[in-house]
């Protein structure tokens, strides 16, 4: 299944439309520090199939997900493996970060974040570019 066409339940639209107003605290930390200077360009609340992920890259063929608490759970983590295997089908990397690692550890999460996009660019020969880089 790896190619450019993402499937997408139109019915999830006003959800994402209503995450993207409200976001966590940890991912307005993520998106107003950091993605959102990042080039490749990253999108929030994207829908992929019946799934709505935090973060997006098409170029990067990147997902990032920023788990709260209620991912530890048994019932949680079977239903994130079931996402992460569903948007590899389509050859998309999925990174995890934990709410409690942005909260205390947020300068190597970012640290962590920039060197996977840098080299991912870098493998896919595309250019890479962080404004913020003085934060990095």
């Amino acid at each position: 299944m790896k190619n450019n066409y993402l499937p997408r339940n139109n019915q999830l639209t006003g959800f994402a439309k209503t995450m993207r107003k409200n976001p966590t605290d940890e991912e307005k930390k993520i998106w107003y520090s950091l993605l959102r200077y990042v080039t490749p360009k990253f999108h929030r609340q994207k829908i992929i199939g019946n799934y709505i992920v935090d973060f997006y890259c098409p170029k990067l063929k990147l997902v990032i997900e920023i788990d709260g608490g209620q991912h530890n759970s048994e019932e949680c983590l079977i239903y994130d493996e079931i996402r992460t295997e569903y948007m590899k089908d389509f050859g998309y990397e999925v990174i995890r970060i934990p709410n409690y690692d942005i909260i205390h550890e947020f300068q190597n999460v970012s640290i962590y974040i920039l060197d996977y996009c840098k080299n991912k660019s870098k493998e896919l020969d595309l250019q890479f570019s962080y404004n913020q880089s003085e934060n990095y």
